[in-house]
């Protein structure tokens, strides 16, 4: 303790002393104060963890003095004596695990080098989890290799392929129901022109003729047309029809799609030339692919 105090008031002193022999040396005055200030906060704490331990010690001394250890003798001989029963955790509980105070009830006659063996079951709940899976196994080779019931890998694969493919034909049957006269294309398919053939002998050959001739209505086989005769233009004028001129329209009675199927159908007779054609009508209207085969 006096070399603490001796200690203490050196470095007080030490801290003092650059404000008076500031103009001795080559550093700064401030930063010599702040050192000095640092060296006492720095023994002020060193004093205070000392008075802490001394404080501790004394406390310490006093309980031996005063007989503490020896009134607690009675108890600490009787633990000794009757040990505590070991408290069996939850985590044991749910593990099935015996806490380490009953392990020489555990050992087993296996005797290894010194090393002996512990008759420590596997828990119970991992038992059943393992005959579940058991029984698990069993059922899936019945329901599946056996009777049957369920469809394998390549099974679930031909399933799924089928209904992707009715899935696409109806998303492909709703999108074609979508275009009109902005977005119509001209198609040669032969399966579109088949449907467009059949919607026009149905609705179009009693005026047109049975082979697009024309009737009452106009020759649609020929280079004029009345109302144009780009794709968009024969759309159009089905859809809507031609109320001055007899014509009906059939957007409530067709589909868009059938709407388009005939118009391309229309569109494929161009020449043809049948017998008893009827004498043009409107404009001349050649497409561009006819256009460049007549300038060849």
């Amino acid at each position: 303790m006096k070399k603490l105090l001796t200690a203490f008031v050196l470095i007080t002193t030490l801290g003092t002393a650059p404000v008076m022999a500031a103009n001795d040396t080559l550093m700064p005055v401030d930063t010599m104060n702040y050192i000095g200030y640092g060296a006492i906060m720095l023994m002020l704490v060193l004093f205070v963890v000392t008075m802490l331990v001394l404080l501790r010690t004394f406390k310490v001394l006093t309980r031996l003095l005063m007989g503490a250890e020896a009134k607690n003798a009675p108890a600490e001989v009787e633990a000794e004596v009757v040990p505590a029963k070991p408290k069996n955790s939850l985590v044991n509980k749910l593990l099935s695990l015996r806490p380490m105070a009953e392990e020489e009830s555990l050992l087993t006659e296996h005797d290894f080098d010194g090393i002996k063996e512990l008759n420590n079951p596997t828990p119970a709940w991992f038992m059943g989890l393992f005959y579940t899976t058991i029984v698990f196994a069993v059922g899936y080779l019945l329901v599946y290799h056996v009777f049957g019931i369920g469809q394998l890998q390549d099974q679930e694969y031909q399933t799924e392929m089928t209904i992707a493919n009715k899935e696409k034909e109806a998303f492909l049957a709703k999108s074609a129901n979508r275009v009109d006269e902005n977005t119509v294309t001209l198609s040669k398919d032969g399966a579109v022109l088949q449907s467009g053939a059949t919607v026009f002998k149905t609705h179009c050959a009693a005026c047109h003729g049975e082979k697009g001739q024309g009737v009452v209505g106009p020759n649609l086989t020929d280079e004029y047309w009345l109302h144009g005769g780009k794709i968009n233009d024969v759309f159009k004028t089905i859809k809507y029809g031609v109320q001055a001129k007899g014509m009906p329209n059939w957007e409530k009675q067709l589909t868009p799609k059938q709407i388009a199927d005939v118009a391309s159908y229309i569109k494929s007779i161009y020449g043809t030339k049948p017998a008893g054609a009827k004498e043009p009508q409107g404009d001349i209207y050649k497409d561009d692919a006819a256009a460049k085969t007549a300038s060849i």
